[in-house]
């Protein structure tokens, strides 16, 4: 199994610096994997660096909570395809989902699509703070705000697990059927964790020890 092809290697802390970010990229590079995953801020800098090489540059939008505006999160996502940003990884509003009130959900998405129509958008359910009735309602919200990808994890909710086998089945048994993909992120450490992913039915992995992962 060629695991660096579903990984999206990912750097998303508060307190990276320059060098971690060029660690990041000459990973990338070294290990041949599917695409680099950092904050909006970094978009030109990633562009330059591994594009090049057939590296994807993905980016995430109302990160980590989602609780920006839709008007934000449509501009975020305008800006970051502007700078040559490949891929869009929103955060879905939690409380909104929560709440029922599915209307909001969808117009959140679908707003932001329209702002990367020709881009994938994956949109990122928080798992950990879903129940499996939730995960499997924010699928088919996603399904019909016309998103290309489910995400399960931010990696940031306190405590949280992230991706969990079951949580990705239900995804992958929801969404694929209406020719969406799934994206296993969050607690992916080991080639163990990646390949019980991939069995799921993840086609992406998001992680931050992809290295660990290929050479296991």
């Amino acid at each position: 199994m060629e695991l660096n092809k579903y990984i999206e290697h990912t750097l998303l802390k508060q307190d990276a610096q320059k060098e971690d970010f060029e660690k990041l990229y000459q990973e990338a590079i070294d290990n041949k994997f599917f695409g680099v995953c950092i904050n909006p801020a970094y978009v030109k800098d990633a562009v330059k660096a591994v594009q090049k090489y057939g590296i994807k540059v993905v980016t995430v939008i109302g990160f980590p909570l989602g609780a920006n505006s839709t008007e934000v999160k449509v501009f975020e996502t305008q800006k970051a395809i502007s700078d040559g940003a490949d891929e869009i990884d929103m955060v879905i509003n939690v409380s909104k989902l929560k709440d029922k009130d599915y209307d909001y959900v969808i117009n959140d998405i679908k707003s932001v699509k329209e702002a990367c129509p020709n881009n994938n958008l994956k949109v990122i359910l928080e798992t950990d703070l879903l129940t499996k009735d939730e995960i499997g309602t924010a699928c088919e919200l996603c399904i019909k705000a016309g998103a290309n990808l489910v995400k399960t994890s931010t990696g940031f909710v306190k405590g949280g697990v992230g991706a969990k086998s079951e949580d990705v089945k239900l995804m992958s048994e929801t969404v694929k059927k209406y020719g969406l993909k799934v994206k296993a992120s969050g607690g992916i450490r080991s080639r163990e964790s990646a390949i019980e992913m991939i069995e799921a039915g993840a086609d992406r992995l998001g992680t931050s020890s992809g290295v660990n992962i290929v050479k296991e």
